[in-house]
Order: C-alpha cells, then sequence, then structure tokens
C-alpha cells in the first residue's frame, strides 16, 4: 500500500518553492499531499510530485495573522484526520516555530511527525532534526526529508522545478529581453522604486527589450518603473497569473528582482538572476538556488539579520547603495553580452 505523507509548507510561494526538491523526494517513495497557506497556493499547484494541495492560514505563520478560533483549528484537525496520512514533515524556516503545526497533527492522529526544531517538542514531534544556521533552505529541507529515509530520485539534480502548462503564454518579445519585477511582498526587500525605473531607462537605451513584471496592486510603482510608452518596454503588470509569470521569466535572458517569490520563480525556470539581496535574512540561506546569481547589496551592513518587513533605517542604505549602472553592469554579465555590443551602433 502506498504511503501518504503529508508535507506542510505554510508561508508564501517562494518559501513554497524552495520546499520543491524536498517534495520531490518524499514523492519518489510515497504519495504527496501540500498542506500551505493563502500566500503559498499558486506556487504549491505548481510543484512536481504535489498529489493534492490543501490550504490552511496559521496565525503563527502568516504575516497578517487573524485571531485564533477554536473552530478553525479543530476543522483543520478533523480535515486532517479524515485523510489518514502516514507520516508529516513540517518544513519551517529558522525563525519559525514548527510546533504549533505538530501540535494540529498530533491531535489528527498522524503516527509520526517530523520538523526541524530548536525547542524542546514534549511528545510533539518523532523526529526533532537539528540543522546548523547558514544552511540553504532547500537543503535544510532536504536535509531534514532524509531523516525518514527519502533521498531524491537518480538524474534528480535538486534544483527548483514548477511545472510547465502544455500551452505557454505568448511571449512579450520576440528578441531576447530582461525581466524586471521591482516590487517584493515585504516592502524592506525592494530596490527604491527611482533605481528600477532607472534601470529600465538604462536598459533600453543599450538596446534591450524589457518586461516589467508585478501583480494588479503593484499597478502604481510598476507605472513609474515602466516609464513612457516605448517600443522597447512591455508593463505586464496583472497581465498573468503566477503559471504566466514562469513562462515570461523562462524567455527571459536575465530577470531582476528582489528577494522575493519570482526570483525563485526564475530559479525553478532556469533564469540567472541579478539579485536585489536586502540582508534582513541570510543570502546564504535565502539567495536564488542552483541558477547563475548576481548578488547586489550591502550584505555586511551593521543591521544585518533584523528580518524587518519595512526598513527602519532612513535611506534603506543595504539597497540604496546600488546603482543602475551596477545593476546594468551584472545584466550584462549575466546575458554574457559585453558593454561594447550592448549599445546600439
Amino acid at each position: 500500500m502506498t504511503r501518504r505523507v503529508l508535507i506542510v509548507r505554510l508561508d508564501n510561494d517562494g518559501d513554497v518553492l524552495l520546499a520543491g526538491p524536498a517534495v520531490r523526494a518524499v514523492a519518489a517513495q510515497a504519495e504527496v499531499t501540500l498542506l500551505c497557506g493563502p500566500r503559498g497556493r499558486q506556487a504549491a499547484q505548481l510543484l512536481p510530485g504535489v498529489r493534492e494541495v490543501l490550504r490552511f492560514r496559521a496565525p503563527w505563520i502568516d504575516p497578517e495573522p487573524q485571531p485564533v478560533e477554536r473552530g478553525a483549528m479543530l476543522a483543520v484537525v478533523d480535515e486532517l484526520a479524515a485523510r489518514g496520512f502516514d507520516e508529516a514533515v513540517v518544513l519551517t524556516s529558522f525563525h519559525q516555530s514548527a510546533l504549533p503545526t505538530a501540535l494540529l497533527l498530533r491531535m489528527a492522529g498522524v503516527p509520526v511527525v517530523a520538523a526541524i526544531s530548536e525547542d524542546y517538542p514534549g511528545s510533539l514531534l518523532d523526529v526533532r532534526h537539528h540543522v546548523p544556521d547558514g544552511v540553504h533552505e532547500v537543503e535544510r529541507g532536504l536535509s531534514l526529508v532524509s531523516t525518514l529515509g527519502y533521498r531524491l530520485p537518480d538524474g534528480d539534480d535538486g534544483r527548483l522545478a514548477v511545472r510547465r502548462r502544455a500551452a505557454s503564454a505568448p511571449l512579450p518579445f520576440a528578441a531576447p529581453y530582461v525581466v524586471v519585477h521591482p516590487t517584493a511582498s515585504v516592502p524592506a526587500r525592494a530596490w527604491p522604486v527611482e533605481r528600477n525605473a532607472e534601470l529600465v531607462a538604462l536598459l533600453a537605451a543599450e538596446g534591450w527589450n524589457v518586461a516589467v513584471t508585478g501583480t494588479a496592486a503593484d499597478a502604481g510603482t510598476t507605472a513609474v518603473v515602466a516609464g513612457p510608452p516605448r517600443e522597447q518596454v512591455r508593463d505586464l503588470t496583472g497581465a498573468t497569473d503566477f503559471a504566466g509569470l514562469a513562462d515570461v521569466i523562462a524567455g527571459a535572458s536575465v530577470v531582476v528582482v528582489g528577494n522575493t517569490g519570482p526570483a525563485h520563480l526564475a530559479a525553478a525556470v532556469g533564469t540567472p538572476v541579478v539579485s536585489l539581496f536586502a540582508p534582513t535574512v541570510p543570502a546564504a540561506a535565502w539567495a536564488p538556488y542552483g541558477v547563475p546569481v548576481a548578488l547586489l547589496g550591502v550584505q555586511d551592513i551593521a543591521c544585518g539579520g533584523c528580518r524587518a518587513r519595512v526598513c527602519p533605517v532612513p535611506g534603506h542604505p543595504c539597497l540604496s547603495a546600488v546603482t543602475a549602472q551596477e545593476a546594468a553592469a551584472a545584466v550584462r554579465r549575466l546575458a554574457g553580452r559585453p558593454a561594447a555590443l550592448a549599445v546600439p551602433g
């Protein structure tokens, strides 16, 4: 009889994408259900190896938590209990506790629960795993599932991956292009709007086609970044869903983006990343994984590791120190396009 395993990752799309290699390792030997939060649902639906996606908004994980309601907690317990899982793996980041989730899994009768935990778990965990600081999130997840005997199958290189749709969306340009994604789910991780706008103008002047991407909620920002209408710049804000964004990014030569979901989506489709990385969390654990990366931003700044959602330091120095010229040079380097060939004429 096929073993049924629940994998839990309750935060954002990018975090869910980083769980992908661990999911595939388990799926090579078992049937996988993924329990995710509402902010991770789009990525969860694209992960290879996932048979079913369940959704739960966890008050101890969601950045805008709702009050804890007894009925909601019991409802998720009942839903999990009805599926009769053989094991559960709780994937968390270094600053999150797996124990509230483990309590619900125990109440649901899951017989084996595994997680990384520095806190004393009592009887909540059967496998209490330890991973040193600085390990990348991908390797952290693989390390945990390996304690239950799950390994990536032969031929799987452990990089990020997504399922692609049979009919891809039309690409924004026929010729090579760069994607600039100026927003981030956490404001402290976003490069200043005016720098993004300078970069788009500079790339267009160098002869690049540029696609500016974002959700419909980002329209005010992306309109400034895209600038006035011109043939070489397309504003795709709100024009794609997450799967469509994967298609657009997969067709690009390079993506310029902060530490946010589309950076990991780029890694999942194999596109090099110019990473405007604010060191609110360590780059060693969160940089785009398995693709060429140009890491920009002051990583050794005194306030590094602050985990702030909004930068408390005037001027946002870790990212504002990066110029548009530096970002454009990184684009050329990753694209293998010398500066002398980048300027028309």
